[in-house]
């Protein structure tokens, strides 16, 4: 039963996906006499903690009972109270959790301050699972960095497009459907100048069951080619588009960009181009904790090389259209020898429509 309540928790958890960056997706039951009283999940960024929505959605008196939560009830004041004082004033008796809170400054407080107050704890409990859906948080928590997914469709013989340039479309609309859906789940969109200039794509989340968020857009664009009538720079969306450039660029086109509402984020020029880690430090000082780089060739090979990678979602569809100009996923330079290949580890492979994706995290 133990196990049966914390898979409902992080069944909760998830329904904050798209809402709740930079915290986590955290949710909590409420178990009493062998009943569930009170579910809740953090909802949003700024709202109630998962903790104190059960307790407001709670059937009965929670004295007493024992609280399933995938992560580690919160110890100090931030947009919200406490949640570890509110259990201790609520009376429950046991807290059983999934994960303790990664934050260094303040891992196993809250654990201690309910263990001094009288209440149970029992920790670890479907661990690992806690862990993969706050993955992104995990990272920007303890690193201040965003944690970067890699995402990329071919054909099955690695084409991204035809010799001519036309790639609409290579997956199905069920990988495309599962792609609008990290666009919500992520905080950010990266692609490169190039991506822009051959597809003026608009970079927005297009869901049919539920009211998407746009991502923040971010184009890296070494010197700001980007026309002023892109339609990252011309939308109707709550979301920001940043300008990653460096001063290869000219000032009045970045005067521009900003007069449109455009941040500009000026970054060092490494090997001719943006210097990526660089970007993804001064994007985690913007509270940005998880991009989705959905990138040309150029700006993947980039990414890996400069290691700002975490993990990569390769989306592989039954189509063979050759062609030996025709573009792979990744491009640049190249590693010399396979020796030298990046490796992939903890594979998963998954299935949409006829298309498959596996996925996997840079060793």
């Amino acid at each position: 039963m133990d196990l049966q309540y914390m898979r409902r928790a992080l069944e909760l958890a998830r329904q904050g996906e798209g809402h709740t960056n930079p915290n986590p997706l955290v949710g909590a039951v409420i178990v009493k006499d062998g009943k569930v009283i009170g579910e809740g999940y953090h909802e949003a960024y700024g709202s109630h903690h998962a903790e104190v929505n059960a307790f407001l959605n709670a059937t009965e008196d929670v004295a007493g009972a024992t609280m399933y939560v995938t992560l580690e009830p919160c110890s100090h004041y931030g947009k919200t109270p406490p949640c570890a004082n509110k259990i201790i004033e609520k009376g429950i008796k046991k807290v059983v959790m999934a994960h303790k809170d990664p934050n260094p400054q303040v891992a196993g407080r809250g654990i201690r301050i309910l263990k001094e107050n009288g209440v149970e704890v029992v920790t670890g409990l479907l661990e690992e699972e806690s862990e993969k859906i706050n993955e992104v948080f995990f990272k920007y928590i303890t690193k201040k960095l965003p944690f970067c997914l890699l995402k990329t469709a071919m054909t099955l013989d690695g084409k991204i497009a035809t010799r001519t340039g036309d790639s609409k479309w290579v997956t199905s609309e069920e990988s495309r459907n599962y792609v609008h859906r990290l666009r919500n789940r992520y905080s950010a969109i990266m692609v490169g100048i190039g991506t822009v200039l051959e597809d003026n794509p608009s970079l927005t989340t297009r869901l049919k069951d539920i009211q998407g968020r746009d991502p923040v857009r971010i184009i890296v664009d070494t010197k700001a080619r980007i026309p002023l009538d892109a339609n990252v720079l011309n939308l109707t969306s709550k979301a920001r588009t940043i300008i990653a450039t460096t001063e290869l660029a000219s000032k009045e086109k970045l005067r521009r960009l900003e007069e449109m509402g455009a941040k500009v984020i000026i970054n060092p020029v490494k090997n001719h181009r943006v210097d990526l880690k660089y970007l993804m430090k001064k994007l985690g000082e913007d509270k940005i904790d998880g991009i989705l780089v959905e990138g040309g060739s150029e700006l993947n090979y980039s990414a890996l090389q400069d290691g700002i990678v975490d993990k990569v979602n390769v989306f592989i569809a039954p189509k063979i259209i050759g062609g030996s100009t025709a573009k792979t996923p990744v491009g640049g330079l190249g590693i010399e020898f396979m020796k030298d290949a990046i490796m992939l580890n903890e594979l998963k492979v998954h299935r949409f429509g006829e298309d498959i994706m596996m996925e996997g995290y840079i060793r």
